[in-house]
């Protein structure tokens, strides 16, 4: 009895594979391929090449503010002045000199009234010798009194006279008093108008020298600006890529099914069988 399979049995196989990628559009994926590898090529050069970013700088002393600096330096203004204003003080204290003015002719005052009294007296005496009553009791009361009278004309000049010196030297005194206090007034002026100078030299400097730092900082600012002006494209073109609607395409690849090897060999051995059978005599 023999056993024919017909046909080879259905062996086992393995299912097929499919993979699905999805892309952008081929036209935007290249454009953003090309932003990528610029900013991979700016960001592999360093700013400023080899000399760096450019260093903060500081604006110098103007040289309204050195002037200033200078002055303040100077110490004592309106020290002299003040010294003379105490000197005129002090000497305004002390005792008046009243001698130096007295008048230098006093004493050809004083003579010439002696002068005159003496000759008044000489009078007298011839007046006496002439009535016969010379060395009487009338004669030597009228010398009395004329001599008296003389001393006291001698003496209210010299009064008068010192009282002149003495009103010229109290004059002096309170010259010298208000000198010495607008002397001070005039040197604590002169110091108060030099610090004045010099707070006013500091503002002028203080605003050249912020002029002066503001042309760095816009130097230096425009130079980071241009340096960076790239980068600032490359982030608006990413904007403009990121904001954009975005096209995608897919991609699908399949894997066909391939035989069961073990299938294969079963199905062969089966068919092998088959044949040798029909080929024996019955």
């Amino acid at each position: 009895m023999s056993f024919i399979f017909g046909g080879g049995s259905s062996a086992p196989t393995t299912s097929g594979q499919s993979t699905v990628t999805q892309r952008e559009a081929p036209g935007v994926e290249a454009r953003k391929l090309s932003l990528y590898d610029e900013a991979a090529r700016l960001a592999a050069q360093p700013a400023f090449g080899t000399a760096g970013i450019p260093a903060l700088q500081v604006a110098p002393i103007s040289s309204i503010e050195q002037a200033a600096i200078t002055q303040a330096g100077q110490t004592g203004v309106g020290a002299g002045t003040v010294g003379s204003g105490i000197s005129s003080l002090q000497a305004s204290q002390a005792a008046p000199n009243i001698s130096q003015f007295l008048n230098p002719y006093q004493s050809f005052v004083t003579d010439e009234i002696a002068r005159r009294g003496q000759m008044q007296q000489n009078q007298i005496a011839a007046n006496a010798v002439a009535s016969g009553a010379f060395g009487g009791g009338r004669e030597g009361v009228q010398q009395a009194e004329l001599q008296r009278a003389t001393q006291a004309n001698i003496g209210q000049s010299l009064a008068q006279g010192f009282q002149t010196a003495l009103g010229a030297a109290q004059n002096q005194q309170r010259t010298q008093l208000a000198a010495g206090q607008a002397l001070g007034q005039l040197g604590a002026q002169q110091q108060a108008m030099s610090l004045a100078d010099i707070q006013s030299q500091l503002q002028a400097g203080a605003l050249q020298r912020g002029i002066g730092q503001a042309q760095l900082d816009a130097q230096r600012s425009t130079a980071l600006q241009r340096e960076y002006e790239p980068y600032q494209r490359l982030e608006f073109l990413k904007g403009i890529m990121t904001n954009l609607p975005t096209t995608q395409s897919t991609l699908t690849a399949t894997t066909a099914p391939g035989a069961n090897p073990l299938g294969q060999a079963l199905g062969a051995g089966l068919g092998a069988y088959s044949t040798y059978n029909l080929m024996q005599p019955r």
